[in-house]
Protein backbone atom coordinates (compact mmCIF):
# COMPACT_ATOMS: atom_id res chain seq x y z
CA UNK A 1 0.00 0.00 0.00
CA UNK A 2 1.07 3.52 -0.95
CA UNK A 3 0.47 6.90 0.58
CA UNK A 4 1.79 9.93 -0.39
CA UNK A 5 4.29 8.20 -2.04
CA UNK A 6 5.09 5.95 1.32
CA UNK A 7 5.42 2.82 1.05
CA UNK A 8 3.44 0.81 3.88
CA UNK A 9 4.37 -3.23 3.96
CA UNK A 10 1.64 -5.41 5.74
CA UNK A 11 2.77 -7.47 8.27
CA UNK A 12 0.82 -9.70 11.05
CA UNK A 13 0.07 -8.64 14.64
CA UNK A 14 -2.34 -10.63 17.11
CA UNK A 15 -3.83 -8.68 20.15
CA UNK A 16 -3.20 -10.55 23.05
CA UNK A 17 -4.66 -9.76 26.14
CA UNK A 18 -2.06 -8.74 29.56
CA UNK A 19 -0.10 -11.78 31.17
CA UNK A 20 -0.12 -11.70 34.94
CA UNK A 21 2.20 -13.25 37.20
CA UNK A 22 2.05 -16.63 38.04
CA UNK A 23 0.37 -17.37 34.46
CA UNK A 24 3.19 -20.22 33.69
CA UNK A 25 1.27 -21.88 36.59
CA UNK A 26 -2.24 -21.40 35.09
CA UNK A 27 -3.02 -18.48 36.86
CA UNK A 28 -5.18 -15.57 34.50
CA UNK A 29 -5.43 -16.73 31.13
CA UNK A 30 -2.37 -18.37 31.77
CA UNK A 31 -1.10 -21.29 29.03
CA UNK A 32 -3.68 -20.12 26.52
CA UNK A 33 -1.93 -16.63 26.50
CA UNK A 34 1.94 -18.19 26.32
CA UNK A 35 0.38 -20.85 23.83
CA UNK A 36 -0.92 -17.93 21.64
CA UNK A 37 2.78 -16.14 21.39
CA UNK A 38 4.49 -19.28 20.34
CA UNK A 39 3.70 -18.88 16.63
CA UNK A 40 5.09 -15.17 17.07
CA UNK A 41 8.89 -14.27 15.33
CA UNK A 42 8.65 -11.04 17.83
CA UNK A 43 6.70 -9.60 20.64
CA UNK A 44 5.74 -5.92 21.47
CA UNK A 45 5.12 -5.44 25.05
CA UNK A 46 2.74 -2.72 25.58
CA UNK A 47 3.92 -1.33 28.85
CA UNK A 48 1.88 1.76 31.05
CA UNK A 49 4.66 3.92 31.68
CA UNK A 50 2.67 5.99 33.54
CA UNK A 51 2.39 3.50 36.03
CA UNK A 52 -0.93 3.83 36.76
CA UNK A 53 -2.22 -0.03 35.84
CA UNK A 54 -1.12 -2.35 38.80
CA UNK A 55 0.23 -6.11 38.50
CA UNK A 56 -3.30 -7.17 37.29
CA UNK A 57 -4.17 -4.61 35.26
CA UNK A 58 -6.64 -2.53 37.38
CA UNK A 59 -6.44 1.41 37.18
CA UNK A 60 -4.43 2.68 39.89
CA UNK A 61 -2.78 6.36 40.75
CA UNK A 62 -0.23 7.31 37.55
CA UNK A 63 3.15 6.38 39.52
CA UNK A 64 1.64 3.84 41.47
CA UNK A 65 3.33 0.88 40.29
CA UNK A 66 6.89 0.62 39.00
CA UNK A 67 6.20 -0.81 34.17
CA UNK A 68 10.06 -2.10 34.85
CA UNK A 69 8.73 -4.73 37.32
CA UNK A 70 5.78 -5.45 34.42
CA UNK A 71 8.53 -5.68 31.27
CA UNK A 72 10.98 -8.47 34.07
CA UNK A 73 7.44 -10.01 35.09
CA UNK A 74 6.28 -11.17 31.58
CA UNK A 75 10.09 -12.42 30.80
CA UNK A 76 10.50 -14.53 33.78
CA UNK A 77 6.77 -15.59 33.08
CA UNK A 78 7.91 -16.47 29.48
CA UNK A 79 11.20 -17.66 30.55
CA UNK A 80 9.54 -20.37 33.53
CA UNK A 81 7.17 -21.46 30.81
CA UNK A 82 9.32 -22.70 28.35
CA UNK A 83 11.80 -23.98 31.10
CA UNK A 84 8.98 -26.18 31.89
CA UNK A 85 8.46 -27.82 28.85
CA UNK A 86 12.36 -28.41 28.03
CA UNK A 87 13.05 -29.12 31.98
CA UNK A 88 10.15 -32.27 31.47
CA UNK A 89 11.98 -35.34 31.74
CA UNK A 90 14.99 -33.85 30.99
CA UNK A 91 17.87 -35.96 33.09
CA UNK A 92 16.70 -39.26 30.47
CA UNK A 93 17.18 -36.53 27.30
CA UNK A 94 20.49 -34.91 28.23
CA UNK A 95 21.60 -38.22 28.96
CA UNK A 96 20.76 -39.29 25.04
CA UNK A 97 21.93 -35.96 23.85
CA UNK A 98 25.60 -36.85 25.15
CA UNK A 99 25.84 -39.56 22.48
CA UNK A 100 25.24 -37.17 19.80
CA UNK A 101 27.68 -34.57 17.82
CA UNK A 102 26.62 -31.39 18.21
CA UNK A 103 24.93 -30.91 14.56
CA UNK A 104 22.60 -33.66 16.06
CA UNK A 105 22.04 -32.04 19.95
CA UNK A 106 21.21 -28.83 17.90
CA UNK A 107 18.61 -31.04 15.77
CA UNK A 108 17.45 -32.57 18.90
CA UNK A 109 16.73 -29.63 20.98
CA UNK A 110 15.18 -27.70 17.98
CA UNK A 111 13.45 -30.61 17.72
CA UNK A 112 12.02 -30.92 21.43
CA UNK A 113 10.93 -26.76 21.09
CA UNK A 114 9.71 -26.95 17.38
CA UNK A 115 6.38 -25.92 18.49
CA UNK A 116 7.78 -22.77 19.70
CA UNK A 117 8.59 -22.40 16.22
CA UNK A 118 12.35 -22.49 17.47
CA UNK A 119 15.04 -22.77 14.92
CA UNK A 120 17.76 -24.70 14.48
CA UNK A 121 19.44 -21.62 14.01
CA UNK A 122 18.32 -20.27 17.52
CA UNK A 123 19.32 -22.73 19.39
CA UNK A 124 22.72 -23.28 17.72
CA UNK A 125 23.43 -19.60 18.21
CA UNK A 126 22.23 -19.57 22.16
CA UNK A 127 24.14 -22.74 22.74
CA UNK A 128 27.39 -20.44 21.22
CA UNK A 129 26.66 -17.29 23.24
CA UNK A 130 26.30 -19.31 26.29
CA UNK A 131 29.54 -21.40 25.74
CA UNK A 132 26.92 -24.38 26.56
CA UNK A 133 28.42 -26.40 23.71
CA UNK A 134 31.27 -27.13 25.55
CA UNK A 135 29.60 -28.53 28.06
CA UNK A 136 27.64 -32.02 28.29
CA UNK A 137 23.96 -31.52 27.99
CA UNK A 138 23.74 -33.85 31.41
CA UNK A 139 26.13 -31.85 33.02
CA UNK A 140 23.92 -28.80 32.93
CA UNK A 141 22.55 -27.93 36.32
CA UNK A 142 19.03 -25.82 36.48
CA UNK A 143 21.40 -22.82 36.33
CA UNK A 144 22.75 -23.38 33.35
CA UNK A 145 19.37 -25.06 31.57
CA UNK A 146 17.91 -21.38 32.93
CA UNK A 147 20.55 -19.39 30.88
CA UNK A 148 19.86 -21.66 27.88
CA UNK A 149 16.43 -21.26 27.91
CA UNK A 150 16.66 -17.66 28.55
CA UNK A 151 19.41 -16.50 26.50
CA UNK A 152 17.51 -18.71 23.41
CA UNK A 153 14.06 -16.49 24.09
CA UNK A 154 16.38 -13.14 23.75
CA UNK A 155 17.31 -15.06 20.27
CA UNK A 156 14.11 -16.60 19.00
CA UNK A 157 11.30 -14.06 21.10
CA UNK A 158 12.76 -10.88 20.60
CA UNK A 159 11.19 -8.31 22.62
CA UNK A 160 10.35 -4.43 21.91
CA UNK A 161 9.08 -2.37 24.64
CA UNK A 162 6.02 0.34 24.03
CA UNK A 163 6.66 2.05 26.71
CA UNK A 164 2.88 3.75 26.51
CA UNK A 165 0.90 6.78 27.88
CA UNK A 166 3.84 8.91 27.31
CA UNK A 167 1.22 11.65 27.38
CA UNK A 168 0.79 11.32 31.00
CA UNK A 169 2.97 13.56 32.87
CA UNK A 170 4.07 10.53 35.74
CA UNK A 171 5.08 9.02 32.49
CA UNK A 172 8.36 11.45 31.96
CA UNK A 173 10.15 10.03 35.71
CA UNK A 174 9.03 6.46 35.00
CA UNK A 175 10.41 6.47 31.48
CA UNK A 176 13.66 7.72 32.25
CA UNK A 177 13.88 4.65 35.07
CA UNK A 178 13.33 2.36 32.38
CA UNK A 179 15.56 3.36 29.81
CA UNK A 180 18.06 3.35 32.91
CA UNK A 181 17.22 -0.06 34.36
CA UNK A 182 16.27 -1.50 31.00
CA UNK A 183 19.18 -0.18 28.87
CA UNK A 184 19.72 -3.48 27.15
CA UNK A 185 16.40 -3.46 25.53
CA UNK A 186 14.40 -1.12 22.64
CA UNK A 187 12.00 0.81 24.23
CA UNK A 188 9.98 3.16 22.01
CA UNK A 189 8.31 5.97 24.14
CA UNK A 190 4.43 5.76 22.95
CA UNK A 191 1.25 7.54 23.34
CA UNK A 192 -1.40 5.15 21.75
CA UNK A 193 -4.30 8.00 22.38
CA UNK A 194 -2.31 10.51 20.55
CA UNK A 195 -2.11 8.61 17.76
CA UNK A 196 -5.65 7.06 17.98
CA UNK A 197 -6.57 11.12 17.75
CA UNK A 198 -4.57 11.88 14.99
CA UNK A 199 -5.78 9.16 12.82
CA UNK A 200 -10.05 9.91 13.42
CA UNK A 201 -8.80 13.81 12.94
CA UNK A 202 -7.02 12.60 9.47
CA UNK A 203 -10.16 10.65 8.68
CA UNK A 204 -12.33 13.98 8.91
CA UNK A 205 -10.58 16.18 7.32
CA UNK A 206 -9.05 17.93 10.43
CA UNK A 207 -5.43 17.23 10.04
CA UNK A 208 -2.69 15.87 7.28
CA UNK A 209 -1.00 12.62 9.22
CA UNK A 210 0.52 9.83 7.78
CA UNK A 211 1.66 6.87 10.30
CA UNK A 212 4.81 7.12 11.34
CA UNK A 213 5.25 10.97 10.57
CA UNK A 214 7.27 12.83 13.37
CA UNK A 215 4.52 15.81 13.22
CA UNK A 216 1.37 16.61 11.60
CA UNK A 217 -0.75 20.03 9.98
CA UNK A 218 -4.11 21.35 10.69
CA UNK A 219 -5.93 21.49 7.84
CA UNK A 220 -9.31 23.10 9.20
CA UNK A 221 -8.94 24.43 12.36
CA UNK A 222 -12.76 25.98 12.39
CA UNK A 223 -13.85 22.52 13.14
CA UNK A 224 -11.86 22.03 16.29
CA UNK A 225 -13.45 23.04 19.49
CA UNK A 226 -11.25 25.05 21.80
CA UNK A 227 -10.57 22.39 24.09
CA UNK A 228 -9.42 20.07 20.53
CA UNK A 229 -6.87 22.61 19.98
CA UNK A 230 -5.31 23.02 22.84
CA UNK A 231 -4.72 19.25 22.92
CA UNK A 232 -3.38 18.86 19.36
CA UNK A 233 -1.26 21.61 20.28
CA UNK A 234 -0.23 19.26 23.60
CA UNK A 235 0.24 16.28 21.15
CA UNK A 236 2.21 18.62 18.99
CA UNK A 237 4.74 19.28 21.81
CA UNK A 238 4.81 15.53 23.06
CA UNK A 239 5.59 14.15 19.40
CA UNK A 240 8.56 17.16 18.85
CA UNK A 241 10.40 15.72 22.30
CA UNK A 242 10.04 12.11 21.17
CA UNK A 243 9.78 11.89 17.20
CA UNK A 244 6.27 11.20 17.08
CA UNK A 245 3.60 9.04 18.70
CA UNK A 246 5.86 6.11 18.85
CA UNK A 247 3.08 3.28 17.18
CA UNK A 248 4.48 2.82 14.08
CA UNK A 249 8.19 3.01 15.54
CA UNK A 250 7.36 0.34 17.67
CA UNK A 251 6.45 -1.84 15.16
CA UNK A 252 9.35 -0.46 12.90
CA UNK A 253 11.49 -1.35 15.46
CA UNK A 254 10.50 -4.89 15.56
CA UNK A 255 10.68 -5.63 11.92
CA UNK A 256 14.63 -3.75 11.20
CA UNK A 257 15.88 -3.63 14.61
CA UNK A 258 14.92 -6.65 16.54
CA UNK A 259 14.34 -9.16 13.86
CA UNK A 260 16.77 -7.53 11.56
CA UNK A 261 14.68 -7.98 8.52
CA UNK A 262 15.35 -5.44 5.32
CA UNK A 263 12.93 -5.13 2.33
CA UNK A 264 13.42 -6.46 -0.84
CA UNK A 265 11.16 -6.10 -4.10
CA UNK A 266 11.11 -9.05 -6.85
CA UNK A 267 10.09 -8.03 -10.18
CA UNK A 268 9.89 -9.75 -13.77
CA UNK A 269 10.64 -6.14 -15.74
CA UNK A 270 13.93 -5.15 -14.43
CA UNK A 271 13.59 -1.70 -16.63
CA UNK A 272 9.68 -0.55 -15.43
CA UNK A 273 9.86 -2.13 -11.93
CA UNK A 274 6.79 -4.16 -12.53
CA UNK A 275 4.92 -7.34 -13.27
CA UNK A 276 3.84 -8.82 -16.37
CA UNK A 277 0.76 -6.61 -15.77
CA UNK A 278 2.66 -3.09 -15.82
CA UNK A 279 2.21 -3.13 -11.70
CA UNK A 280 4.93 -1.11 -9.93
CA UNK A 281 6.62 -2.84 -7.32
CA UNK A 282 4.09 -4.72 -6.74
CA UNK A 283 5.36 -7.05 -3.94
CA UNK A 284 7.38 -6.39 -1.17
CA UNK A 285 9.49 -9.17 0.89
CA UNK A 286 10.93 -8.73 4.49
CA UNK A 287 14.40 -10.84 4.23
CA UNK A 288 16.57 -11.42 7.34
CA UNK A 289 19.92 -9.25 6.75
CA UNK A 290 22.56 -11.67 4.93
CA UNK A 291 19.94 -13.33 2.71
CA UNK A 292 20.96 -14.00 -0.50
CA UNK A 293 19.38 -13.86 -3.88
CA UNK A 294 19.16 -17.85 -4.26
CA UNK A 295 16.84 -17.20 -1.07
CA UNK A 296 14.82 -14.44 -2.55
CA UNK A 297 13.74 -16.83 -5.25
CA UNK A 298 12.96 -19.65 -2.80
CA UNK A 299 11.00 -16.98 -0.59
CA UNK A 300 8.79 -15.79 -4.11
CA UNK A 301 8.70 -19.52 -5.16
CA UNK A 302 10.42 -23.09 -4.27
CA UNK A 303 10.13 -23.94 -7.83
CA UNK A 304 11.92 -20.69 -8.69
CA UNK A 305 14.87 -20.97 -6.06
CA UNK A 306 15.05 -24.75 -7.76
CA UNK A 307 15.54 -23.53 -11.27
CA UNK A 308 17.37 -20.24 -10.37
CA UNK A 309 19.84 -19.60 -13.18
CA UNK A 310 21.04 -15.88 -11.94
CA UNK A 311 18.99 -12.18 -11.18
CA UNK A 312 19.27 -9.11 -12.40
CA UNK A 313 19.68 -5.78 -10.01
CA UNK A 314 17.06 -3.68 -11.26
CA UNK A 315 18.94 -0.46 -10.34
CA UNK A 316 22.65 -0.97 -11.36
CA UNK A 317 21.23 -3.63 -14.10
CA UNK A 318 24.06 -5.97 -13.40
CA UNK A 319 24.01 -9.42 -13.40
CA UNK A 320 24.43 -11.15 -10.05
CA UNK A 321 24.60 -15.06 -8.70
CA UNK A 322 22.92 -16.81 -6.47
CA UNK A 323 25.25 -16.08 -3.52
CA UNK A 324 24.74 -11.56 -4.16
CA UNK A 325 24.04 -10.72 -0.62
CA UNK A 326 20.96 -8.81 -0.40
CA UNK A 327 20.57 -4.87 0.27
CA UNK A 328 18.11 -2.70 1.84
CA UNK A 329 15.56 -1.44 -1.19
CA UNK A 330 17.16 -4.04 -3.58
CA UNK A 331 14.90 -4.33 -6.95
CA UNK A 332 15.94 -7.90 -8.01
CA UNK A 333 14.71 -10.03 -11.24
CA UNK A 334 15.08 -13.58 -10.96
CA UNK A 335 15.58 -15.50 -13.77
CA UNK A 336 15.03 -18.89 -13.89
CA UNK A 337 15.23 -22.24 -16.42
CA UNK A 338 11.91 -22.58 -18.16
Amino acid sequence: MCINGERFIPIILVDLPGLVKDAHKGRGLGNKFLDAIRQADALIHIVDASGSTDEDGKPVRPGYRNPVEDVLEIEREYDEWMYGIISKDWSRFARALDTMNKSQIIEALAQRLSGLSITKEHVSTTLSLTKLESLKPSSWREEELKLFIKTLREIAKPIVIAANKIDVPEARDMLKEMMRELSNRIIVPVTALGELVLRRFAEKGYVEYLPGDPEFKIKNSSALTQQQFKGLEMLRDIMKEFGGTGVQKAINSVVFDALRRIVVYPVEDENRYSDSKGNILPDSFLMPRGSKAIDLAYAVHTDLGKRFLYAINAKTKQRIGKDYELKEGDVIKIVAAV
